[in-house]
């Protein structure tokens, strides 16, 4: 993937790095300035569109809501300030979920990786908001099955995909096939923007559970 016009190098770094590990080390010599780096240098409005979606939808703030991939808890941030307490964050960054742990908006979280098969029981969550998460070397479409396991029946999944990781991925495939097997169905999905500054857009989904 080429770098754009814009694109600040840690970005770039994230979306090119050789495998999880050396992914891992970026973030933990990143977390403390990630936040100010992704808005205000990025433009990115990741956390944003989605959290604004979900929360069209899901009214009862007692729900059990996972921020899957939740980083520093931009989208933990959002929600708490709607009055849901129920939230568990998960991510694969020990120093990003170290930055998030001292918002005290979580009820926990977790050290995961996405990529693998979670440790939650069948149709656990109410919902599930994933921002930011997928995109380029980091998390694939296969996580969403697992996604669509814990969810309860009528729960809701709501994420962004990044252009360059869409185009690149089956994510479209895996998406219809969910649908076409009656796991989920559509109920928003759209081109949005993403990282403003770079000009950089996403696909927005919210999908229900069936």
């Amino acid at each position: 993937m080429k770098n754009t016009k814009s694109m600040i190098s840690t970005i770039y770094e994230t979306l090119h790095a050789a495998d999880l590990d050396a992914l891992e080390g970026i973030y933990k010599n990143w977390a403390s300035d990630y936040e100010h780096d992704v808005i205000n240098l990025a433009g990115y409005v990741g956390h944003l569109i989605t959290s604004d979606l979900l929360l069209t939808y899901l009214k009862n703030d007692k729900a059990k809501v996972l921020d899957a991939g939740c980083g520093t808890g931009l989208v933990g941030e959002i929600f708490h300030k709607n009055n849901f307490n129920n939230i568990e964050g998960v991510d694969f960054s020990q120093e990003m979920l170290s930055v998030a742990h001292q918002k005290n908006i979580y009820q926990s979280l977790k050290l995961v990786d996405l990529t693998k098969e979670l440790d939650y029981e069948d149709n656990w969550f109410d919902a599930i908001v994933c921002a930011g998460t997928f995109t380029c070397g980091h998390v694939g479409p296969e996580a969403l099955k697992e996604m669509v396991r814990i969810t309860k029946e009528g729960g809701y999944i709501c994420f962004t995909v990044r252009k360059q990781e869409w185009e690149a991925s089956p994510y479209m495939q895996i998406i219809s096939d969910m649908e076409l097997s009656e796991s989920w169905y559509k109920l928003v999905h759209e081109t949005a923007e993403y990282n403003v500054k770079e000009g950089v857009s996403c696909q927005l989904c919210l999908y229900q559970v069936n």
